[in-house]
C-alpha cells in the first residue's frame, strides 16, 4: 500500500473515528441490553493469499457454534431486529475502523473473502489481493445489492456457497480488478463520497 494512501486512511479513520464514538458506545450498549453478549463478532478473513486476520463487527445474529461461511436467507432467521437495522445501515462495520488503524484493511478496496474461498480460487484472489482489502469499494458500490438478493434465496448453507461461489465470485472479482487497475486517491475518494452518499440516503 503507498504512504500517501495510507496516511489518508489513518488521518480519515481518526477523524470519522472521532466524531462516531458515541454512536459506537450507544450500539455497544444497545447490543448488550437487548440482544446480550458477545458484543462483536469476530471472524478470519484474508489480507492476502496467506495472510489472515481478524475482521471486527458488531454482533447481528443470535450466536451458534457451527457457524461458518457467508450469510444468505439460510441464516436470515437467527439475524436479530437490532441486527437487522444495523445491516442495512451498515453501522455493524464500525468496528472495522479499529482493522483500518491497525492495517489489516483501508479504507477503501476488495471486501476481505473468508479462507475458504481463497483457498478454492488461489489463482483469482492472489490477484484480487494485490490491494489491500477495505469497507468499501467498487464492487460494494456496484455489487453488494444483486449480492444479498441472490443469497436470501437459498435456504440451506450448501445452496448459499455454491452460489456465492460460482455466482458471486468471479463477478466481484472482476470489479475489483477493475479497481485495482484504475485505483488513484480521486477514485478512492468517489468511492467514499457515494458510499456516504448512499448511508445517508438509507438513514
Amino acid at each position: 500500500m503507498p504512504l500517501s494512501k495510507r496516511l489518508f486512511d489513518i488521518v480519515l479513520t481518526l477523524l470519522i473515528g472521532g466524531l462516531l464514538i458515541p454512536v459506537a458506545i450507544l450500539i455497544a450498549i444497545a447490543i448488550l441490553l437487548v440482544d446480550g453478549r458477545p458484543v462483536f463478532h469476530v471472524s478470519e478473513r484474508m489480507k492476502g493469499p496467506d495472510q489472515s486476520f481478524s475482521l471486527w463487527k458488531f454482533r447481528t445474529m443470535r450466536p451458534e457454534v457451527s457457524d461458518s461461511g457467508v450469510s444468505g436467507g439460510d441464516k436470515q432467521d437467527r439475524v436479530t431486529r437490532l441486527g437487522r437495522f444495523l445491516r442495512r445501515s451498515r453501522l455493524d462495520e464500525l468496528p472495522q475502523l479499529w482493522n483500518v488503524l491497525r492495517g489489516d484493511m483501508g479504507l477503501v478496496g476488495p471486501r476481505p473473502p473468508l479462507r475458504t474461498y481463497v483457498e478454492r480460487f488461489p489463482a483469482l484472489y492472489a490477484e484480487v489481493l494485490q490491494s489491500r482489502p477495505g469497507i468499501t469499494g467498487l464492487a460494494t458500490l456496484l455489487y453488494h445489492k444483486h449480492e444479498e438478493r441472490l443469497l436470501s434465496r437459498c435456504r440451506s448453507a450448501s445452496e448459499t456457497d455454491a452460489t456465492y461461489a460460482r455466482r458471486c465470485v468471479p463477478r466481484k472479482a472482476r470489479i475489483d480488478l477493475i479497481y485495482r487497475d484504475n485505483r488513484s486517491f480521486c477514485f478512492d475518494l468517489m468511492i467514499l463520497l457515494r458510499t456516504f452518499g448512499r448511508l445517508a440516503k438509507r438513514g
